[in-house]
């Protein structure tokens, strides 16, 4: 017996509700991490790379099914932490601007908690 479901994504992944993962600019799902885990982005990426997640050799997936098992932390969430821990704050300024449901206010993400983001 497989160990996929039907849509042939492993059984253990849900699929995530629209109001969760498609409106949401980059700086919102770091913010949402926040709130669910009581810890900063900077806090989280600190744990990471104590953890060895910001060594070349890591995976995405070490970093998903830990903010999964840990914190509840969904999995485009955690991607959006994962891109952090790989890159650092700057982002892409494609959606910079934009009136889209991903713009952003800044190609830097603020990593210090939403509470004391000059952005708001």
């Amino acid at each position: 017996m497989s160990s996929r479901g039907t849509t042939g994504l492993p059984r253990e992944y849900t699929e995530p509700s629209p109001d969760e993962e498609n409106d949401m600019s980059f700086q919102a799902y770091l913010d949402t991490i926040e709130k669910k885990t009581g810890k900063t982005p900077r806090e989280l990426v600190e744990e990471a790379r104590e953890r060895g997640f910001a060594e070349p050799s890591a995976k995405a997936g070490q970093v998903v099914s830990w903010l999964s098992e840990e914190y509840g932390v969904g999995r485009g969430h955690a991607m959006a932490l994962w891109h952090v821990i790989r890159n650092g704050p700057q982002i892409s300024a494609k959606h910079v601007g934009t009136e889209g449901s991903h713009s952003d206010a800044s190609d830097t993400l603020w990593l210090d908690g939403a509470a004391t983001n000059p952005a708001g």
